[in-house]
């Protein structure tokens, strides 16, 4: 694998290498195996888990297209170093919203598109509560673009990321797939709701497989910086207070991206005709016990602000797995400490780094 002509730090490319690697030896779709060749477009694909995922796809053999609007929720310049990271491994990123049709359908037939995975949408629970027209834009306007796209290639197979919000204010857990989720506690949870459903009711109407995968508190290398695990650090190591809402009464089911990497993998490899799983760790952390692995991970103590519960909020999320286990051998190995460890290492490399 060549990085020479990608422009970015040396001891970056270095973890990239080792990263693609480490996730070719793990992964039951190895190249070195059979691999039944797809190509797979993938939107958000400058984000977090887009990243990843395009990047263990192309190593295993698929060809993987990108496609991105590089929008700035959070610092474009980390954005940037992902594409350009991808497109040192060969995946050509394509700059484009969803919300262009025109463009959007251009390049999925272009590409001759088997399996489109949609991982792009406006995130966060919270920026919700002051920019609803965001989320109504980019997850509603933007997902039923997608749809029209698969409905017009009805053999492509769409996989699309939906999240553990659309659990909202359920107080049984774990939060199993068959569990009730109709009472919604922010508007992020509620578009991510509507997704399930629109999906649901384009595979009645016309066929189109369609997996959604509910996404539980995912962490690690290379991800977003509005996520409490990357913000806290931020701030401990700049000496600065964090927030600990609800007075750390929270718990939330942390899970590694590569265990997300491994879920959604088996996903596409599944094309499954219509399903919902939930992808997260089935270990529920106490926000307290989490702030104090971190500060063991760093080495530093925190200075904690204790904040009321905020609103949209919720107190717990904990993710049943059975159904993901059967489906899709789904069976998470990374625990908190040493995906924290993993994350501390890969930002302490970076440090000083412009993505910050």
């Amino acid at each position: 694998m060549h990085f020479g002509d990608a422009k970015a730090p040396a001891g970056l490319w270095h973890s990239q290498n080792v990263r693609v690697i480490f996730s070719l030896i793990l992964s039951p779709f190895s190249p070195m195996g059979s691999v039944n060749r797809k190509n797979i477009f993938i939107t958000g694909a400058a984000g977090f888990i887009g990243f990843h995922l395009a990047s263990r796809l192309q190593a295993i053999g698929h060809h993987v297209i990108g496609y991105d609007n590089f929008n700035a929720y959070y610092n474009p310049a980390l954005k940037r170093r992902r594409a350009l990271m991808l497109e040192a491994e060969g995946i050509k990123i394509v700059e484009g919203d969803i919300c262009d049709m025109p463009l959007l359908q251009q390049c999925i037939e272009k590409h001759q598109t088997t399996h489109l995975i949609h991982l792009a949408a406006q995130a966060g629970v919270r920026y919700s509560i002051d920019n609803p027209q965001a989320y109504v834009k980019a997850n509603l306007e933007g997902f039923v673009n997608i749809l029209e796209s698969c409905r017009r290639n009805v053999d492509m197979k769409l996989i699309y990321a939906s999240s553990s919000s659309v659990y909202g204010l359920n107080e049984k857990v774990p939060f199993a797939e068959s569990d009730r989720t109709d009472h919604q506690a922010s508007l992020y949870g509620a578009t991510k709701k509507t997704n399930e459903l629109l999906a649901g009711v384009y595979h009645h109407l016309y066929g189109i497989p369609v997996t959604g995968l509910r996404f539980f508190t995912v962490y690690g290398p290379w991800g977003r910086p509005d996520m409490a695990y990357f913000s806290f650090t931020q701030a401990i190591l700049a000496g600065k207070p964090i927030d600990v809402f609800n007075e750390g009464e929270l718990l939330r089911d942390f899970t590694y991206i590569d265990d997300i990497i491994d879920g959604t993998a088996a996903a596409i490899e599944l094309g499954a005709k219509c399903e919902i799983f939930n992808l997260g760790h089935h270990q529920p952390v106490k926000l307290l016990d989490f702030i104090a692995t971190l500060e063991e991970t760093l080495g530093r103590k925190a200075i904690m602000r204790y904040r009321p519960m905020q609103a949209g909020d919720v107190i717990k999320t904990y993710a049943e797995i059975t159904h993901s286990a059967e489906k899709l051998q789904f069976a998470p190995k990374i625990s908190l400490k040493e995906g924290l460890a993993r994350f501390v290492a890969w930002r302490q490399q970076c440090n000083n780094d412009e993505i910050f």
